[in-house]
């Protein structure tokens, strides 16, 4: 049995970016003690001075004392080297999505840490166990996937690995109340609950660019819906990049036709919010998101070239397709006890895609509408438009003994 420090006292995060600068002052302020190791050690004092920022802002607004935002502030030291970390409890690797890097580091740390330390990826949707499988120690290893800003944002997916002992799981959810967060355990697959979702949602959403509607035409719809901004606006908000560089590191997917449209904009340095434009326009120092009739134009171009014939899509097929869609991959994900019930999944949606709080999460929504409604829909979206639609085996079986995604539990009805 995998013995674990209770309470966590000692955390340690690599990595002082953006996601890494979260984690330290969501750690600092549930009152651990963390080390903060990056290989450039600027970025550590930039993030401190971040940190300090943060603090001070929430001093202003009396949300706390000046004694408290001292404390916050001494918890965390900067450390130089992976020996320091030796006496974590816990580690959180918070660099960029690379397998071989996040890898090396956890080799690095397989080496150093005491017996019993829990070591952590905050990734996105790397495989957790090919993050483990280089250690000497599996059981003791899991995904720690916060949501950007990461002091802000609720969501914490905690990703249990195929050997992750039961007292390391624990432990992670405990933490996660500590520090206020919506801890949902999700299993191990490309993407996890949330993004594997959302990039069915996503995917729908671009092929409608394809094939007639505009982006801002596309997120009107879902923001109608209730969804705190479409897809186009998110996209802007993250940073349309990411998943651009992503692409391009890995040397896959570009040539896909629904990706098309973000990389026009990526090559023309139209990244998103950050850099003034993407989808839509940004004047400085604004979030206040315009819309850009050059977009539009890039949007006919692609789909003239990769051979669409273009035609009006209505509000209500926009929210067909990217709903159903996600509904449909949620219902695998239950299938394959990638989430014990339903509800976690809806936790997910609501507290770290913006899914609309009274439409009670996209299975609830899928509830309501009724199961065996959403199987005939899907019955008829994959008559015109492919297998792709095909009903989740799920699905079909909820339908036919009209039963509710509420009544699956950890894969079984």
């Amino acid at each position: 049995m995998t013995k674990v420090v209770s309470p966590l006292r000692c955390a340690a995060v690599i990595g002082a970016g953006t996601m890494g600068r979260g984690i330290v002052i969501s750690l600092a302020n549930a009152g651990l003690q963390v080390l903060w190791l990056d290989n450039n050690p600027q970025m550590v004092e930039q993030g401190l001075a971040m940190a300090e920022e943060t603090w001070e802002h929430n001093v202003a607004k009396g949300r706390i004392d000046e004694a408290e935002a001292a404390a916050r502030r001494a918890r965390i030291h900067a450390v130089q080297s992976y020996a320091a970390l030796a006496d974590a409890d816990l580690v959180i690797e918070a660099v960029y999505e690379n397998l071989e890097l996040k890898q090396n580091i956890f080799r690095e740390l397989d080496a150093v840490l005491k017996p019993g330390a829990i070591l952590a990826s905050n990734t996105s949707a790397l495989d957790v166990d090919a993050i483990a499988a280089v250690t000497t120690r599996p059981e003791s290893v899991l995904g720690l996937h916060f949501f950007s800003p990461a002091h802000i944002m609720k969501l914490l997916e905690i990703v249990r690995g195929g050997k992750t002992a039961p007292a390391v799981l624990q432990a992670a959810q405990e933490l996660g109340e500590r520090m206020g967060k919506v801890a949902v355990v999700a299993g191990n697959c490309h993407g996890f609950i949330g993004n594997r979702m959302l990039h069915t949602y996503v995917r729908e959403a671009r092929m409608l660019l394809l094939e007639g509607a505009w982006p801002h035409q596309v997120d009107a719809a879902l923001q109608g819906f209730g969804f705190a901004m479409g897809p186009f606006r998110m996209y802007d908000v993250v940073g349309i990049d990411l998943e651009w560089r992503a692409r391009e590191l890995a040397g896959q997917g570009q040539d896909d036709p629904a990706v098309q449209v973000d990389n026009r904009l990526c090559e023309l340095g139209r990244f998103g919010q950050k850099s003034g434009k993407g989808y839509y326009l940004y004047a400085p120092g604004s979030r206040q998101a315009e819309h850009d009739p050059v977009v539009d134009g890039l949007v006919q171009m692609q789909s003239e070239r990769l051979g669409f014939t273009r035609r009006d899509i209505g509000t209500e097929e926009i929210l067909e397709r990217c709903l159903l869609a996600l509904v449909n991959e949620g219902a695998k994900i239950l299938e394959e006890n990638i989430a014990a019930n339903s509800r976690d999944i809806d936790l997910v949606y609501l507290n770290g895609y913006g899914f609309p709080a009274e439409r009670g999460g996209p299975m609830a929504w899928a509830d309501g509408e009724g199961v065996a409604a959403i199987h005939r829909r899907l019955l008829q979206l994959t008559e015109r438009f492919g297998a792709h639609w095909q009903p989740a085996a799920l699905i079909e079986r909820l339908a036919a003994e009209n039963k509710h995604f509420s009544d699956v539990q950890e894969g079984r009805v």
